[in-house]
């Protein structure tokens, strides 16, 4: 048998290829790797801001509750490796974790760097072959072989082929669709491909005199017509194009074109409208003798009271103890809704994740193998399923990435 003969094939380095290859590796199979870049888990590396939030350390309810598109799909993958089996896989191998609000779980260094580690560290204890090297071409030569060529022109062959390619989103990061053209040339359709998890732009020009402004303990409700179709409660960021952070980028995975969305936020969520009403009476009791532009800083931020003034549209100069019961109302109606107008996404390249993919319909969700193509295995963004921030897009990599690796070196050595 030649040297660049091996059991099981891997195409992309990332969260959900490092684990196949790992969990091909534990399974007995001699295992190849292929990244494109010059280091594996360039996209793990960012993740989280730098940190990695590996996982959700939520129950199965809410889990499958946090993935909008395909939840079903994920059953056999989710419950042959947990978030608890991912949380023991990192931890027995020296990782040491940390869960934070949300069931968040992160790394205890904050460090996404050391969570490529561990697998750097698995992959060359397992013996699996890296080669930093783009594959141009994957033919089937039997039922049971592979031949994959590479940009230097160098052959490959394996019995199995697990293609970890990832999505669009990210595109500096290697992902850049390579996996769709191969799926399609092994007669895979692929579901039309948009931004997830993706920062949205906003009509209204306040957002621009708010840019920088971070808001924690915010409600978000967002509006299709009359129908709310998102609510959520977290963070969130203005930029100069619209806004951003948890909250938002979640949202943004209900955003469909052809509808008009508008976007509320409570920046008093914990206040209903009648006790906000009572505390606005205190602090206008307070400053008495000031002006109304002069009254609102014990409760929001400085930055954002000239847009609250704004919409309230109460004179900025009126004294306090002058200001109407009814002016009042819409001051607090302001302040628990403040309206944001969704002109639309912005680019995929900007996205966080692909929203789209590999037709699940054609993958077998009990082993990630092609229904189409025997020994041809998908896992991670690749595939038309994804979720909301929090972990539950990694969890989902690790898992489809752990059972399609386990099932092709099985496959191909005869396993159970």
């Amino acid at each position: 048998m030649n040297d660049n003969f091996y059991h099981v094939a891997v195409i992309g380095g990332g969260a959900s290829g490092m684990m196949a290859a790992v969990s091909a590796a534990f399974n007995g199979a001699k295992v190849v790797l292929f990244e494109k870049n010059s280091m594996l888990g360039r996209k793990v590396r960012i993740t989280g801001k730098g940190r990695c939030n590996v996982t959700n350390a939520c129950n199965d309810t809410v889990f499958f509750e946090n993935i909008p598109r395909n939840a079903k799909f994920m059953y056999s993958p989710y419950y042959h490796f947990t978030n608890e089996d991912l949380q023991n896989f990192f931890i027995n191998n020296g990782l040491e974790l940390k869960t934070e609000r949300g069931d968040r779980v992160f790394p205890k260094s904050d460090k996404a760097a050391d969570v490529v580690k561990i697998f750097e560290r698995l992959i060359s204890d397992l013996d699996i072959k890296v080669v930093y090297s783009k594959i141009v071409s994957i033919e089937m030569i039997s039922d049971n072989s592979f031949k994959l060529v590479d940009k230097t022109n160098t052959t490959f062959s394996s019995n199995s082929v697990i293609i970890a390619t990832g999505g669009i989103s990210y595109p500096l990061t290697g992902s850049t669709g390579d996996g769709y053209k191969f799926a399609k040339q092994f007669g895979h359709t692929i579901t039309k491909l948009k931004p997830s998890l993706v920062p949205i732009e906003i009509l209204e020009e306040y957002c621009s005199e708010l840019q920088g402004l971070s808001l924690k303990n915010v409600a978000l409700k967002m509006h299709a017509g009359d129908r709310c179709v998102y609510s959520d409660f977290g963070e969130m960021m203005f930029t100069h194009f619209g806004v951003t952070g948890p909250i938002v980028l979640s949202a943004s995975s209900h955003i469909k074109n052809q509808q008009k969305y508008k976007i509320f936020i409570d920046l008093k969520p914990a206040l209903s409208h009648e006790v906000l009403d009572k505390r606005l009476l205190r602090d206008f009791n307070e400053f008495i003798n000031k002006n109304f532009s002069n009254s609102l800083e014990m409760l929001l931020p400085r930055k954002i009271i000239p847009v609250i003034i704004k919409l309230s549209e109460i004179d900025p100069f009126k004294k306090v103890n002058s200001i109407t019961k009814q002016e009042r109302a819409k001051l607090v109606n302001s302040i628990k809704n403040l309206p944001l107008t969704v002109r639309g996404l912005r680019p995929i390249s900007e996205a966080i994740i692909t929203s789209g993919g590999i037709n699940i319909n054609e993958v077998n969700p009990s082993t990630m193998e092609s229904k189409i193509c025997s020994n041809l295995y998908f896992c991670g963004e690749v595939l038309d399923v994804d979720a909301y921030t929090g972990g539950f897009n990694l969890q989902i990599a690790f898992s489809t990435g752990y059972l399609a690796g386990e099932k092709a070196a099985q496959s191909t050595l005869g396993g159970f």
